[in-house]
């Protein structure tokens, strides 16, 4: 396995995060003398973020931007950069600075060991943590929505937007149709992960910019875990090669039709 590093980050609307945010991966990175990129797959946020980008990159950090403007959406947005991604192991993580760069080499060390199918970034094992000001109703929102998901896998964080994988695991992927935000559920589910490794993180509070989670949002992921639920215990035979969102279809039609 290639052991170079693509670490996607889905924006909309991060710009001021940016700068800290690829400030710290480079700082992390660079001690690991290992090749990388970051991948910036942004959804037309018209706030600056494509010249930040694009400044850094002049400056010397490895990070390029994918800029979606007929798309908007988390878990399409990171399907997006996995699919464009140099690399071998593919990382995914939040760009409003919840997630530690320093966890990043600990999560790379686990993800090429031997077996193992996908690494998660947790919030709930021990050693773990979030800031004290994450307050009651996020804690309690966060418990349910792990508890919902407990019939699809029994890791303790399966809401972490924080997690890695290799290319060949992602390659063995049925059709994705995410809807929501909660990528990283939909790949444990349809890479058909068996060997899940959590480490601890200390999850912090967004610095700047507001949160994208609301009510809507809430919904998408009852709707997700309907699919997932129907995909994992009553799918089809079909519901395995059917392609659910535009680059799926691409590749689909690249990989079975046009051949």
């Amino acid at each position: 396995m290639n052991n170079s590093v693509s670490i996607i980050v889905p924006t909309y609307k991060e710009a001021p995060n940016l700068p800290v945010l690829i400030e710290g991966i480079h700082s992390v990175m660079g001690s690991t003398g290992r090749t990388y990129e970051v991948v910036i797959v942004d959804d037309d946020s018209r706030d600056g973020s494509e010249k930040i980008i694009a400044d850094l990159s002049a400056g010397g950090y490895p990070v390029r931007m994918i800029l979606r403007t007929n798309e908007r959406g988390l878990s399409s947005a990171v399907v997006r950069g996995f699919l464009e991604a140099r690399w071998d192991i593919l990382i995914c993580m939040d760009a409003d600075l919840s997630h530690p760069p320093e966890a990043l080499p600990r999560m790379i060390r686990e993800i090429e060991t031997p077996g193992v199918d996908f690494v998660v970034g947790s919030r709930y094992i021990p050693g773990a943590g979030t800031d004290e000001q994450w307050g009651f109703f996020r804690w309690l929102n966060s418990k349910v929505a792990t508890l919902l998901a407990r019939p699809l896998t029994k890791i303790k964080d399966p809401m972490s937007g924080f997690f890695a994988l290799t290319r060949s695991t992602f390659d063995r992927r049925d059709a994705l149709n995410p809807i929501g935000y909660k990528i990283g559920l939909e790949l444990l589910v349809k890479c058909r992960c068996k060997n899940v490794r959590e480490i601890p993180i200390h999850f912090s509070n967004r610095r700047f910019g507001k949160s994208k989670l609301n009510l809507q949002e809430q919904m998408n992921y009852l709707k997700h875990l309907k699919r997932l639920a129907d995909y994992k215990f009553f799918r089809p035979s079909s519901l395995e090669t059917r392609p659910g969102n535009p680059y799926e279809k691409a590749e689909y039609e690249k990989k079975h039709l046009l051949r």
